[in-house]
Parts: structure tokens; C-alpha cells; sequence
């Protein structure tokens, strides 16, 4: 992606967000019976089967290719790389979530890999007892209290719902490392997220492949898989927002709780 592009993306953020929200709070929640709202399922499933067909002829071989030539130490430190460049996007949003506790613990991730971990090629900061934990600004919007919207599946993306759409554009936009790398620098971060997407696709080669090539229908086994762990990250990003992560309940563990309820 250009420079150029890059900043008309930038300037347009409170736009995008606005526009976003708007057409989240349009969205009708009426899911089934079985917590499922996807009111464009024959789109989806078009587009689902032009991933699996892309994941097929490209995706599938490449990153099969890149799991046999590349040396998984190299593999794992590339892939190191792309996740410290994601880490000051997380703590945006850990900020905006409030669990300040959290950002402050991947905030000092972020120095001492970038720093003692040569640009986040070694991950010093799990050593010295500093996890990363996730956020997103899907999950930024879920703890304000949108509602996730329908079902879609992203060309290339794969799943994704309305409001976890407008997250990822949102992300992209505010992450503060996009104002800092530019030219070849912003090309080279691209490309360091690309090669960690083939290694986790060469990584769990095995159930991805089940998924896709084993289920009867791959479009609701997707799907299902998709909202169900969707819908566990946010529960447990709610619960640390309010403090009480320490007492969250698996909703997939108790056969008595509806992991769909609001």
C-alpha cells in the first residue's frame, strides 16, 4: 500500500468510524433459534467458496511451501516481528476498554521486545513473564455495547460480523505505527504480516483443513467455529473491562448457559 493511500485512509477515520457505527445500529438483531444471524448467507457462501477456492490454488501450497523450505526458528521469529507491530494497536484499545492493567503489561511488551528482542525477533518479554493479551477494536465497540450485527465472510479476510468489519478498518487506521513506517518500511510490514498468516496456516495446517475439506458444509462449520470463539474473546474482554476477569465462566463449558444470550 502506498504512502498516499495510507494517509487518505487515516484521514477519514472519524468518517469510517461514524459510518460504521451507523450501519451497525441499523442492523436489525433477529438472529434464529440457534443464535445465528445471517440474513446474506447465499453472498457469504459465494464468497466463502472463492476463499476456499483461492486457499486451494494459493494459500494452502504457499504457506505449505514456507513451512517446509523456512527453518522454524526463522518462521517464529518472523512471526514475533508481526506481532510486536500489532501490539501498539492492542494497547489503544485495552486503553479504550479500560483495562488499563492489561495495556500497561503489553506496553512494556512492546519496549522490551523492540528493544532486548531486536525489533521483536525474540520474545523476551514472555521470559521475563509479560503475556500478551489480545484486543481489537470489535472488541473495543462489543464492551461499549454494539451488537455484533450479521454474519459476513470478507473476501481473503474470511469470517467476520458486521461490527468485527468495522473493527478491522478502524484498527488499521489508528494503529500509531502506521504514521511511523512509510515507502519500502510500510511495504516490509505488510509483508512480515503476510508471511505470520502462512505460518499459522502451515501451523494448524491440520484443522484448517478439516474445516475446509473435511465438513459436509465448510460455510456453517466456518461459521459456527468463527462466532463461537468470537463470542468467548468478547465475553472474557467484557469480564476484564468490569474488573472480574479473574471470575469469568467459559459460557462453551456449562451445558446451562446460553453462549448467544446478550
Amino acid at each position: 500500500m502506498t504512502v498516499t493511500s495510507q494517509t487518505e485512509i487515516l484521514s477519514l477515520r472519524p468518517f469510517l468510524l461514524v459510518l460504521g457505527l451507523s450501519a451497525l445500529a441499523a442492523c436489525a438483531q433477529t438472529p434464529r433459534a440457534d443464535g445465528i444471524y445471517d440474513p446474506i448467507e447465499p453472498m457469504n457462501r459465494g464468497v466463502h467458496a472463492v476463499n476456499k477456492g483461492l486457499d486451494t490454488a494459493i494459500v494452502r501450497p504457499v504457506s505449505k511451501a514456507y513451512g517446509t523450505v523456512v527453518p522454524g526458528p526463522l518462521r517464529q521469529g518472523v512471526s514475533n516481528v508481526a506481532d510486536t507491530l500489532d501490539l501498539p494497536g492492542v494497547v489503544v484499545n485495552q486503553v479504550l476498554q479500560a483495562r488499563i492493567g492489561e495495556a500497561t503489561t503489553n506496553a512494556l511488551r512492546f519496549a522490551v521486545n523492540a528493544t532486548a528482542g531486536i525489533g521483536g525477533l525474540f520474545d523476551v518479554a514472555s521470559v521475563l513473564g509479560m503475556p500478551k493479551t489480545e484486543a481489537d477494536f470489535g472488541q473495543t465497540l462489543a464492551v461499549w455495547g454494539v451488537g455484533e450485527g450479521p454474519y459476513v465472510e470478507l473476501p481473503i479476510e474470511g469470517p467476520s460480523t458486521a461490527r468485527d468489519t468495522v473493527g478491522i478498518v478502524v484498527d488499521f487506521a489508528m494503529n500509531p505505527l502506521n504514521n511511523v513506517f512509510d515507502g519500502n518500511d510500510a511495504d516490509a510490514t505488510l509483508a512480515i504480516e503476510g508471511l505470520s498468516r502462512l505460518n499459522d496456516r502451515y501451523r494448524y495446517s491440520d484443522t484448517v483443513d478439516s474445516i475446509l475439506y473435511d465438513s459436509a458444509d465448510s460455510y456453517a462449520q466456518l461459521r459456527l467455529l468463527y462466532l463461537q470463539n468470537r463470542r468467548h474473546e468478547i465475553a472474557k474482554a467484557k469480564g476484564a473491562a468490569d474488573g472480574d476477569d479473574g471470575d469469568f465462566i467459559d459460557p462453551y463449558e456449562d451445558d446451562f448457559i446460553d453462549p448467544y444470550a446478550d
